[in-house]
């Protein structure tokens, strides 16, 4: 697990290229040489905050006397349609 450094006009210019470098380990962003932020995959965000990675329904389903409730929300009915740029 390596750590990565970038300048945050870097970060601003390659932004992909961070992502990629997240994925083996911190990265820290510098302002005026100096450590301004860290970015790290959300998976070890939830680790070191201490919070579940669990989907909120698979909770939700383990919740006892939830069993028989049906759940139909209604359509919305939103309309998307293509933009003309001329």
């Amino acid at each position: 697990m390596g750590n990565h450094t970038f300048t945050s006009g870097n970060f601003t210019r390659s932004v992909s290229a961070v992502k990629r470098a997240a994925l083996e380990g911190p990265v820290f962003i510098t302002e005026w040489g100096r450590p301004a932020f860290a970015l790290l995959k959300i998976d070890d965000y939830y680790r070191m905050a201490g919070k579940s990675t669990t989907p909120l329904l698979k909770v939700m389903d383990g919740i006892p006397g939830g069993e028989g409730i049906d759940f139909d929300p209604p359509k919305l009915g939103i309309r998307v349609q293509a933009k003309s740029l001329d």
